[in-house]
């Protein structure tokens, strides 16, 4: 009798456990898996006022066909935040991980609207939804991608794993092709 009492007894405190604590742990892996991208601890200078972007395009695409990447474009500024947010997630855990792999990082400075317009209009960058913006390119200069409708402007709320599903998408060998109708048209 009292053996059966103990077994009821530990098996009401597992019981117990359980049910407290599953709500808690399937919690923290959702967490995990919806983390937010994170703000930088100190701002960068990413976007050098003295920078020529036409340049650093160029070299980007000989180092990309070199090595087997893709070029990604990053228009904004240093006063974006969200540039600075986005910039961050390129460079830290697995998202960082495959742009060190798959991707040349060129950062276009638009000052305050007024600087780089002609690269914007060539990749589609439409400013007014926002920055930063992203277009990436194959290594033979061509557009795959170009965010149009302001898909990167609120990096901050962004979740880490759409970055790292974005990434593999666009990577060489990704599933990737033209973004849309509008940029085979043009």
């Amino acid at each position: 009798m009292k053996y059966t009492a103990r077994i009821i007894s530990l098996s009401a405190g597992l019981i117990a456990v359980l049910i407290i604590a599953t709500p808690s742990l399937a919690q923290g892996i959702q967490q995990n898996n919806g983390e937010v991208l994170e703000a930088p601890a100190v701002k960068k200078d990413l976007y050098p006022a003295n920078a020529n972007a036409k340049e650093e395009i160029a070299a980007a695409l000989k180092s990309a066909a070199r090595n087997r990447k893709r070029v990604m474009l990053v228009f904004g500024g240093n006063w974006c935040y969200d540039c600075h947010v986005l910039d961050r997630a390129l460079h830290e855990g697995t998202a960082g991980r495959i742009m060190k792999k798959s991707f040349a990082l060129v950062h276009v400075d638009i000052g305050e609207a007024d600087k780089n317009l002609d690269l914007a209009r060539q990749y589609k960058i439409p400013l007014d939804k926002g920055v930063p913006a992203v277009a990436i390119l194959r290594s033979d200069g061509q557009m795959i991608y170009s965010s149009g409708e302001g898909e990167f402007e609120a990096a901050r709320s962004m979740m880490k794993q759409d970055l790292v599903t974005f990434l593999r998408r666009w990577r060489p060998g990704g599933p990737g092709v033209l973004r849309s109708a509008a940029l085979s048209e043009k």
